[in-house]
């Protein structure tokens, strides 16, 4: 026990605050002797689930554990100072007295104060939840999917009945909390996974594929339940304009039946706001809106780009495993020569070595210096001192520019190339035009419908459907969008039962569910300022 774990002995629990005084019970974890004393203050939790009340310095020293146990005398120090700091209350021990001379012996029993015991349930919590693991829950979205039903029928009802409403509304505010805080602590430990660089390469490589395959059912989880939870919510609606509403407002006034009369009209109005913004943040986790895009696709995104994230990494443990070049480990290396240099001298001569920083003896050289140094070589060795001196061309001296002699190259005329180039953008252009035009469509017509597309109009027309298929949004029954280069639009429409569409392609058939389509070759037709199309 040093000197450093007494708070008198400490500038800054000299004289403590209030402030100060409150959270005195956090004190020991600042000191040498952390692990000991937390350590004690288990041995005194655990007790206290056992229902025992006191405990002898003794009692507490055998409740160690046998790996490392300290000095009886270490204990009651420990004791004394947590007495001290107010996590453990100090009482004499009389129930061992059997003479007069064991009045004046200092012999205390010790149990937990309340100070004390929140403090352990507060490191308690801290501890859970910096060790939890985070998981993607799949099951929890099929839950919510049966709560949202479930409020749908409630909903239908002309008088919804308080109680089962209250409770559908907790188990999904319940289910909905664990989803999305195991997703975000998942997400954590993921992103910490694959910036692990020290981790063992086989546990690593056996890992991974059961991550991946992990990952990928969740993505597929999420796609289709999520698609189906954002339906029923947009069935539900908001608080304002939507069928929840007196939902909200019975589960509000049944949480708030219990409030004191003269504070009734205040909690009422808590609890609405309450459970407005739990809805509102359902919705914003699985709806997204403009300028907004929601939490669900975020994390499908980031889960898929922890993939081909856990790819890299395996690459790079591969390709440490085989040997090849790791920037990284050369440097590690580097360094460590660095330090077992013996001398500086040796580590001037590791640098040269290293990044080949030398010494430049000339900045030019004629035909006259060069005949010279061939004459008489000059090894790469000899200090600049030592060798012999460059002639400059004085030109350079004067104006810092060399100037070769001879004739100097004549222009090269690029105009053939220049005329070759403008020519094939040209044909591309009307090729890209005439594409573009005869993908074109006059009205809606549906997707069976289509010609025979060749090559290049398939491909435009699958980025087109692309593009048409990512801005749709859940319950939506059209979508409008534009290229990004703002030449072409593409409008579809969906189809109740229409059916199975065949495109015919000079590669295949595509088939697909069938829609409306429209496609309008702005470059071509422009369309007036002000137009609006749903």
């Amino acid at each position: 026990m040093t000197s450093g774990d007494d708070p008198s002995s400490s500038p800054r629990d000299g004289v403590p605050d209030r402030a100060g005084e409150r959270y005195r019970p956090f004190a020991h974890l600042t000191t040498e002797s952390c692990e000991l004393y937390r350590q004690v203050m288990g041995v005194f939790v655990r007790a206290k689930q056992e229902f025992t009340v006191h405990l002898r310095p003794e009692d507490v020293h055998l409740g160690l554990p046998p790996e490392g146990r300290p000095p009886l005398e270490a204990v009651a120090v420990a004791l004394e100072r947590l007495a001290r700091w107010g996590n453990l209350r100090a009482d004499p021990d009389t129930g061992r007295v059997t003479a007069l001379e064991d009045f004046y012996r200092s012999r205390y029993i010790y149990q937990l104060t309340r100070e004390g015991e929140a403090a352990e349930e507060a490191l308690g919590a801290y501890d859970e939840a910096l060790g939890r693991r985070g998981e993607l829950q799949a099951v929890a979205l099929a839950d919510i999917v049966v709560q949202l039903r479930a409020l749908l029928a409630l909903a239908d009802r002309d008088e919804p009945d308080p109680a089962v409403t209250h409770l559908a509304m907790l188990a999904l505010v319940d289910r909905f909390s664990g989803l999305a805080d195991n997703a975000r602590a998942f997400m954590n430990s993921l992103q910490r996974t694959v910036d692990l660089h020290e981790a063992e390469v086989e546990v690593f490589l056996a890992y991974k594929q059961r991550l991946i395959d992990y990952l990928e059912r969740f993505i597929e989880d999420l796609v289709t339940r999520g698609a189906e939870i954002a339906g029923l919510l947009e069935e539900l609606g908001t608080q304002q304009d939507g069928r929840i509403g007196p939902l909200l407002r019975l589960a509000a006034e049944r949480e708030a039946a219990d409030a004191a009369p003269d504070v009734a009209t205040e909690a009422l109005a808590a609890a609405e706001r309450r459970w407005s913004g739990r809805w509102d943040g359902l919705r914003a986790w699985f709806l997204s809106v403009p300028g907004r895009t929601s939490q669900a696709k975020l994390l499908r995104s980031a889960a898929r780009q922890a993939i081909p994230q856990l790819l890299g990494v395996i690459q790079a443990l591969n390709e440490r495993r085989a040997g090849r070049s790791d920037r990284s480990a050369d440097f590690r290396e580097l360094a460590r020569w660095f330090a077992e240099a013996p001398d500086d001298d040796s580590r001037h001569r590791l640098w040269r070595s290293a990044f080949g920083l030398h010494s430049a003896r000339h900045l030019t050289i004629d035909h006259e210096a060069l005949a010279e140094r061939e004459a008489e070589p000059v090894s790469a060795s000899v200090s600049w001192r030592d060798a012999p001196g460059v002639r400059i061309s004085p030109q350079l001296r004067r104006t810092g520019s060399y100037e070769r002699r001879g004739r100097r190259a004549a222009v090269q005329d690029r105009g053939e190339a220049k005329a070759y180039l403008a020519e094939l953008a040209r044909k591309q252009a009307e090729q890209t035009a005439a594409v573009r035009a005869g993908l074109a469509t006059r009205g809606e017509v549906r997707l069976g419908d289509l010609e025979v597309l060749d090559r290049e109009a398939f491909r435009l027309f699958l980025l087109l459907l692309g593009d048409a298929l990512s801005a749709w949004r859940p319950g939506a029954e059209s979508v409008s969008t534009t290229t990004n280069d703002g030449t072409m639009e593409i409008r579809l429409t969906r189809i109740r039962g229409g059916g199975i569409a065949e495109i015919r392609t000079l590669d295949g058939v595509l088939r697909g569910p069938d829609h409306l389509v429209e496609i309008v070759d702005l470059a071509r037709h422009p369309e007036p300022v002000g137009a609006d199309h749903e």
